[in-house]
């Protein structure tokens, strides 16, 4: 009897783990008066800030010292690890308070999938987006001279690249990224994989260090409006403002991209392949 009573469970606990939770509501009134929620929103602007803090002074000290005789300083694949590292590192610190979204387009395909209501992910995107604009401050006040002698870390469009290039480099990126977020944070993973252990920041981390390497000569890599908009409110020159749309646009498109093929194809596939089995059973 123990041992049906046990199985029992176990089987209960599976299936829970198999089925998604409910989609988040499109708008959760009481939500608004948690703690919980403005908790969520002032851990989405801080780690917002750090993240631009580090990575636009890592930018602006890859700059100067490679005018300098001093090796180029970190590099590219310097500058790709500071931004994936801090991703990964913000992430895991804030994931059990916020989600660790610290990204406008994380949050949009996150709310298109129902996994956030519509004033959370609206409260979050402003969140980061005023979190971005005081880690830039921030780096603009300790290195004022380094910061404007070298472009403030704004995301420019390279030369000989257009529009359309640079357009489909943050599509594509965000794409990525997103995926990789849907991907590492499927509830389903645990149950089809149960023996593969998932450290999902990890993933997320590595994806923006790959993006970073693949497109940071194209536009300097947004994938993140708010590190955009951040770097260009602070930074404030017209080149920096005539690519803005770029780094909005583009990351808005990829995220949708991906919410959409993560949920409607590949999870939609998963379904009616458990669906199958459970009929022939």
């Amino acid at each position: 009897m123990a041992k049906d009573v046990e199985g029992a469970e176990h089987g209960e606990f599976a299936a829970k783990d198999y089925h998604d939770p409910p989609p988040t509501p499109f708008f959760d009134a009481e939500e608004l008066t948690k703690w919980s929620f403005y908790r969520a929103l002032i851990a989405e602007f801080v780690a917002t800030l750090l993240f631009l803090y580090i990575t636009v002074l890592t930018v602006i000290g890859y700059k100067s010292q490679s005018s300098g005789d001093q090796c180029g300083g970190v590099g590219i694949l310097g500058i790709a690890w500071a931004f994936g590292g801090m991703i990964f590192v913000l992430v895991y610190c804030t994931a059990g308070i916020s989600g660790g979204h610290i990204n406008p387009a994380v949050t949009f395909g996150l709310f298109l999938a129902r996994k956030v209501s519509l004033p959370r992910a609206v409260l979050y995107i402003v969140a980061q987006s005023l979190g971005a604009i005081c880690g830039v401050g921030l780096v603009k006040a300790f290195q004022k001279t380094y910061y404007e002698e070298y472009g403030g870390g704004a995301n420019e469009l390279a030369a000989g690249y257009n529009k359309g290039t640079g357009l489909g480099a943050e599509i594509i990126g965000t794409f990525v990224l997103v995926y990789t977020v849907f991907s590492a944070t499927d509830p389903k993973r645990n149950a089809r994989d149960s023996h593969v252990p998932v450290l999902a920041p990890l993933p997320i981390g590595f994806a923006v260090f790959i993006v970073h390497l693949a497109t940071i000569p194209i536009t300097g890599t947004g994938i993140n409006p708010a590190r955009s908009f951040g770097a260009a409110v602070i930074y404030n020159k017209d080149k920096a403002w005539d690519d803005q749309w770029i780094f909005w646009l583009g990351p808005f498109i990829g995220a949708a991209i991906a919410a959409l093929y993560h949920q409607y194809i590949l999870r939609a596939g998963a379904i009616k392949a458990l669906g199958s089995f459970r009929s022939n059973a």
